[in-house]
């Protein structure tokens, strides 16, 4: 068997190992019997109402945000970038917020005011980076994205900062929600964010070979037979997607997309016909593995799963910045 297939296998089963674990470990132990025998209904109902959509949602999320994470890495020829690079997280998380510190829900959409109100938030700022950074520059090169996604990421954190400062008794809610957690959403949850998880992925999956050539630079991909200019544009709109998504049902969750598709390419390889697959399945392992210790390290009292990520990605992140400054510097 080559490498591939051995990596697939390993990911696979790791992340099958995480999804018993995150449905096993907790209060109340659940045994493995009760997926075929539902006579214990206090763990039957543990099993598929509680701990079964908390691990369905965080491996989701993991997962979104770590093939987004490995595309923008691709497409930038940065191993530094992440989700949020664009800003999209930001726009996100001042659609949550509003939500929160005006106290909207619209009837029709009851529990989903706050994540749909997010997913519009996410939206609307990545057509106005990359309208932005057309109207700049029409080939809207990767600096001009960039630069302009640093911008309405630090004016939406602005604006981020200014609610929080003006927010009472709802600042506790904000606090917790930016802070990331899947805590609590349910099967609806997961219903409402997989449409977008696939089809984020499969626009990324179908881009897995123009972003192998744009590793060469975008000239060289041109040459090659690449359309840059329209297949950047989708790899924007598929990472925007998923992040969007994520950060709506989830909160702000830092480090995944970073560390895990950087670490999947240090173990596997860079070829992002395996990359983009293997990044989803070790995203969805990691962030399940996170959500376990975040409401177990403390329990019966839990920590937001941001927390844990941060304390693992740090300093990964470190490494990294390290490591690619060692080898710029030889």
């Amino acid at each position: 068997m080559n490498k591939t297939g051995i990596a697939y296998i390993v990911s696979a089963a790791t992340l099958a190992v995480a999804v018993w674990l995150g449905v096993s470990i907790g209060t109340v132990k659940v045994p493995l019997s009760t997926f075929w025998d539902s006579s214990d209904t206090t763990a039957t109902n543990i099993l598929w109402k509680i701990r079964m959509p908390r691990v369905i949602l965080a491996g989701l999320v993991g997962a979104s945000l770590a093939i987004a994470g490995a595309a923008f890495q691709g497409l930038l020829k940065n191993p530094l970038a992440d989700p949020y690079t664009l800003g999209v997280s930001s726009g996100a998380s001042v659609g949550a917020v509003v939500t929160l510190f005006f106290g909207l829900s619209i009837p029709m959409l009851g529990a989903y005011t706050l994540p749909i109100f997010s997913m519009v938030g996410a939206a609307v700022t990545m057509f106005l980076v990359l309208g932005f950074a057309r109207l700049v520059d029409r080939s809207m090169k990767m600096e001009t994205i960039i630069l302009t996604g640093i911008i309405f990421g630090s004016f939406l954190g602005s604006v981020l900062s200014l609610m929080i400062a003006l927010t009472g008794e709802e600042l506790r809610q904000i606090i917790g929600w930016l802070l990331g957690s899947v805590s609590m959403r349910g099967w609806k949850y997961i219903v409402m964010v997989l449409p977008f998880v696939v089809i984020g992925s499969f626009i990324l999956w179908l881009n897995r070979r123009e972003l192998n050539a744009m590793l060469f630079g975008e000239e060289r991909a041109h040459h090659l037979g690449v359309n840059v200019r329209r297949r950047k544009f989708m790899i924007l709109i598929g990472g925007s997607i998923l992040t969007g998504s994520a950060v709506a049902v989830s909160g702000t969750i830092g480090f995944v997309g970073l560390v895990v598709p950087h670490m999947t390419r240090l173990l596997w390889g860079a070829d992002h016909r395996h990359l983009l697959t293997l990044s989803f399945f070790n995203g969805a392992t990691l962030l399940i593995i996170c959500d376990l210790i975040a409401r177990t390290i403390i329990s019966p009292s839990e920590l937001p799963v941001g927390v844990i990520t941060s304390f693992i990605g740090a300093p990964v992140f470190a490494y990294i910045f390290y490591r690619q400054r060692r080898k710029g510097a030889m």
